[in-house]
C-alpha cells in the first residue's frame, strides 16, 4: 500500500541503538511514501522507541506517547522499544494507543499498517524473549557528520540489575562482510565518522565465529571514513589488543567508554558482573600507558540493593583514585523480573539519589580537569551542522567538545585546531590553524 502524502513523525528514547534502528524505521517508510515531519507537528502516524533502562525511562516514554495522542487524537500511535517488549499490558492502559509491537515486530511496521484507521483497543504483538533470535542491520541517518553504527544485539550476562536481555534476547549480530557493507554505505552517504553501537559491542563474532578485533580492522580501512568510534565495551572485553590497535590507528579514535558500574567488588559480584576492580584498574592503566591522552568515559550506578553506605564510599574512593575522564551516573531502579529484586538491603531513593549526584560531582571535576590537560594542545575537530548562537560545535579526537565561530563552510569538516580556554558553556574555545 502506498501511503504518499501521509505524515510521520518518530520519537526516539534510550539509546544510541534505539537512534539507529528508528532511522532504519523511518528509511522503510520512506520507500511508502511517507513524508516525514517533526514530532511537534501535527502527524498521521507517530511511531515511539521506547526505552525501559531505568524506571525514568519507562515514565519519559509514558509521557512521549500522551504527547502524540493529545497532538492528534485522530492519528494511529505505534509504541515499539523495550518497553514495549517488557511491559505492553502496562501501554496497553494509555487510551489512544493503536498499535504495541516488541522487539521481533519493530521492523515490521510497514506491513503492520494497513489503513491506518484508529483501533477500538490497543493491539499487541510481542514475542517471548526466548524467540528474540532475528537480527536486523541498522545506522542512523539523522546527523551530518556522524553515523551511528548497529554491530550487535541482544545480550547473554543476565546481570542481576538489568532487564535488557529479556528485552533484546541473546547475543547476535551479522558478518563482518555485511556489517562492512552497511558501514561503506554510511560513508556513501556523506558521514566521516560512524559510531558503533549495540547492547554488547565486545561480545560481537558470537553468533557467526568472527571476534571484534577482525570487525575493527576492516572498518578502518574502508575508503573515505575518516573517524570510527568505540560505543561502550565491558571491560573484560576490551582486550589489550584492541587498546593497541587503537593507539596505533589513524582511523580508530582515542575515546573509550567503559562500564564499571561498582567500584566494590562485593557489590559487583552481586551484580553479576564479569570482572572485578582490579581487571578493571588494569584496563585504564593499560589506555593511560599507551594513549596518554585518551578520553575514558565510566559508567556507575549508584544505591542498588546491598550497597551500604561503607561500599559505596569504598566505590566512590576507588574511581576517584582511577585517571578518567568522565562518569555517566545513574541512580539505580528496579527492573521487573531481575534477580536484583531477590537481595536484602534496600536503599532509601533519598541516598541513591545523594550518592548519584556525588559521583556526578566527581564527574565534572574530573572533566574539567582532563580538559585543562589538554589546553594548548593542537587537535583535530569535526565540526557539526548546528549553530549555537553564533557558534559551531564539534569533538576533538579524544572526545573534547569545542566551539568556535559559526561558520558554514566548517559543516561536516575535519579542522585542525588549538584548545585555548575552557568556556561557561562546558566546551573549549580553539583557534581554528
Amino acid at each position: 500500500m502506498i501511503y504518499k502524502g501521509k505524515k510521520v513523525a518518530f520519537y526516539t528514547l534510550g539509546c544510541k541503538l534505539n537512534y539507529s534502528e528508528t532511522s532504519s524505521i523511518a528509511a522503510s517508510l520512506d520507500e511508502m511514501g511517507f513524508t516525514h515531519v517533526g514530532f511537534r507537528e501535527r502527524a498521521d502516524l507517530y511511531i515511539i522507541n521506547s526505552c525501559a533502562v531505568t524506571r525514568q525511562g519507562e515514565k519519559a516514554s509514558r509521557n512521549i506517547i500522551r504527547q502524540a495522542i493529545r497532538r492528534n487524537p485522530d492519528a494511529m500511535v505505534i509504541v515499539t522499544g523495550c518497553y514495549a517488549q517488557l511491559k505492553p499490558e502496562e501501554i496497553k492502559t494509555i487510551e489512544g494507543v493503536d498499535m504495541i509491537l516488541g522487539t521481533k515486530q519493530k521492523f515490521n511496521i510497514p506491513s503492520s499498517l494497513g489503513d491506518m484507521r484508529k483501533r477500538m483497543k490497543a493491539e499487541i504483538i510481542v514475542s517471548p524473549f526466548r524467540e528474540l533470535n532475528e537480527y536486523h542491520s541498522a545506522f542512523s541517518h539523522g546527523e551530518r557528520t556522524r553515523s551511528f553504527l548497529k554491530i550487535q544485539d541482544g545480550c547473554d550476562y543476565f546481570c542481576s540489575y538489568c532487564s535488557i536481555p529479556y528485552a533484546r534476547g541473546r547475543s547476535r549480530n551479522d558478518t563482518i562482510e555485511n556489517t562492512v557493507n552497511e558501514a561503506r554505505r554510511a560513508v556513501n552517504e556523506g558521514f566521516k565518522e560512524i559510531v558503533l553501537t549495540g547492547v554488547n559491542i565486545g561480545d560481537f563474532g558470537k553468533s557467526t565465529g568472527e571476534n571484534f578485533t577482525d570487525l575493527l580492522k576492516a572498518l578502518e580501512k574502508i575508503e573515505g571514513l575518516e573517524r570510527l568510534r568505540l560505543g561502550s565495551i565491558e571491560p573484560e572485553l576490551l582486550k589489550d589488543e584492541i587498546i593497541e590497535l587503537t593507539a596505533s590507528s589513524n582511523v580508530i579514535m582515542p575515546h573509550f567508554h567503559i562500564p564499571l558500574q561498582s567500584g566494590s567488588d562485593k557489590v559487583l559480584e552481586t551484580m553479576r558482573r564479569k570482572y572485578n576492580t582490579r581487571l578493571f584498574a588494569g584496563r585504564v592503566n593499560r589506555i593511560r600507558n599507551l594513549i596518554p591522552s585518551a578520553f575514558i568515559g565510566v559508567d556507575m550506578i549508584a544505591g542498588t540493593d546491598g550497597e551500604t553506605e561503607d561500599l559505596f564510599r569504598e566505590s566512590y574512593d576507588f574511581i576517584k583514585e582511577l585517571d578518567i575522564s568522565q562518569i555517566h551516573a545513574f541512580t539505580y531502579s528496579e527492573r521487573n523480573g531481575t534477580q536484583a529484586l531477590k537481595l536484602s538491603g534496600k536503599v532509601d531513593m533519598r541516598d541513591r539519589k545523594h550518592r548519584t549526584q556525588l559521583y556526578i560531582n566527581l564527574s565534572e571535576k574530573k572533566l574539567r580537569d582532563f580538559y585543562l590537560k589538554n589546553l594548548g594542545n593542537e587537535k583535530t575537530v569535526l565540526f557539526e551542522s548546528d549553530d549555537h548562537e553564533g557558534e559551531i560545535t564539534g569533538f576533538t579526537e579524544n572526545y573534547i567538545k569545542v566551539g568556535a565561530p559559526f561558520s558554514p563552510n566548517l559543516i561536516n569538516r575535519i579542522k585542525k585546531v588549538k584548545l585555548e580556554e575552557i568556556m561557561p558553556g562546558g566546551y573549549v574555545k580553539v583557534n581554528i590553524i
